[in-house]
């Protein structure tokens, strides 16, 4: 008798790849792929770690109704017929590896953090009332991508690059150019996006191949160079980028605010077009952040965090240093001008101090120290903690200004006016307090727990 089957719902195996599955009395039955089993199958165990497709939970029916308890076992299963069981725990486990590319966050408050973040980021529409909340929330997914391309440069390959933000401008000129001379269509955002990409491929590639064989600060400067000149191209070029006054432009209609879904709110909040762009710029966010994980988890981001330990021994074991440098500075490049093309989607509109300022430069360096160098979770948190702290710092300053009328030295001390001096100091207090970032601190945190768990 044949097992009761449920849907798949997980990646599909190669073609015609036939596997078993088992119930607890040791009958099996073939199938084709990978599928969940009915509530309370078990195969029989093996202890064969030879790879598998992974088989994991999802609404699980016996017969025309049930779901898979919590400590459900699933059977799964090779051409020869043994079988491997699997736990309702492990095979969430074995899917949230795959997601993190095996990068867990290795600590619970990290993982408290992250999960929070994400779930604020997700339902800020719904939390966070208020045209100023959406617009943070949506900056913080811009510089989660421009902040992680950056890492990957800095943290991963050890390349100390200032042109970062010409790649960020290139993506926003991009979009709004094509829009501008096109129209507001999607045509028109996919031909900005892929020509501000090859445009961004170019340049990287030639700034690679012409000046990553110098080192260290030398290499610094030739960037900075470089983006000086690019900005000073935009500025200058007002019949294509607008000069100074920049580019405004109108977007699809779905995405504009005037385009409403439901005529009355949904839980407060008008379902209109703005709010479909905020989504599509968190799908957008959250898409590149787990490549840009599984990039740097992958064979090719070991050889890159190698090169950053020691270029030289590198070398001698037979790695070709200059091309996997070309190559990530390529890839950063790359990923930062899909970060402009978000920004400037959001916006509808840019201009030089808006993407290509050196400020945005310097505002991405303390976020990378902020969150943790070599850590992609720390560009989600440096970003959302910068970013925060930027927007509603001076509110904070204004409440205890009033709180404090009644002694003027204190009142002027907490002036709105001197936000930048309280940001400085929560700068230097984030780099006393954790020297390899909130990220890095947390994870050595955790794993001295461990350590010590570990003794008892």
């Amino acid at each position: 008798m044949a097992p009761t089957l449920v849907t798949a719902c997980t990646a599909l195996p190669p073609e015609g790849a036939r596997f078993t599955l088992g119930r607890p009395g040791g009958e099996t039955a073939p199938t084709l792929f990978t599928a969940c089993t009915a509530r309370g199958l078990a195969g029989r165990g093996s202890r064969d770690a030879s790879p598998l497709s992974p088989v994991l939970p999802c609404a699980g029916r016996e017969g025309a109704a049930g779901s898979s308890p919590s400590g459900a076992r699933f059977a799964l299963g090779r051409p020869g017929g043994e079988t491997v069981a699997l736990t309702h725990t492990k095979a969430c486990t074995f899917m949230l590896s795959r997601i993190l590319s095996n990068d867990f966050p290795r600590s619970r408050v990290l993982a408290v953090l992250l999960v929070g973040l994400l779930l604020a980021l997700a339902f800020t529409p719904f939390i966070f009332p208020g045209v100023k909340a959406l617009n943070v929330a949506a900056k913080v997914l811009v510089f989660v991508v421009l902040v992680a391309s950056f890492d990957l440069l800095l943290g991963y390959t050890g390349i100390v690059s200032f042109a970062h933000t010409m790649f960020f401008g290139i993506g926003a000129y991009g979009i709004a150019i094509a829009t501008t001379r096109m129209g507001p269509t999607w045509e028109a955002l996919l031909v900005g996006l892929t020509c501000a990409l090859v445009v961004s491929f170019v340049l990287s590639l030639l700034i690679g191949l012409f000046s990553l064989r110098v080192r260290a600060i030398f290499f610094a400067m030739i960037t900075l160079a470089v983006a000086s000149a690019f900005l000073t191209l935009a500025s200058q070029l007002a019949e294509f980028t607008g000069g100074e006054d920049g580019l405004s432009f109108k977007v699809p209609e779905v995405l504009s605010p005037s385009f409403e879904f439901m005529e009355e709110p949904f839980l407060g909040v008008m379902l209109d077009g703005r709010l479909l762009c905020y989504y599509l710029l968190f799908t957008l966010a959250l898409v590149l952040l787990l490549t840009l994980l599984r990039i740097v988890n992958s064979p090719f981001g070991r050889v890159l965090q190698a090169i950053r330990e020691n270029e030289f021994r590198a070398e001698a074991i037979g790695y070709r240093v200059v091309v996997y440098r070309t190559v990530s500075s390529i890839l950063s490049a790359l990923f930062a001008c899909a970060a402009g093309a978000m920004l400037a989607l959001w916006l509808r509109y840019n201009g030089p101090d808006t993407s290509l300022s050196f400020e945005i430069m310097l505002d991405v360096l303390l976020i990378v120290v902020i969150g943790g160098m070599g850590t992609m979770y720390g560009a989600a948190i440096g970003a959302a903690l910068f970013l925060v702290a930027q927007s509603y710092l001076q509110d904070l300053l204004k409440i205890g200004s009033d709180a404090a009328s009644g002694l003027p030295w204190l009142s002027a001390l907490l002036s709105p006016d001197r936000w930048l001096l309280w940001l400085g100091v929560l700068f230097v207090l984030s780099v006393y307090y954790f020297p390899t970032g909130v990220v890095g601190r947390l994870r050595s945190l955790g794993a001295a727990a461990a350590a010590s768990k570990g003794r008892r």
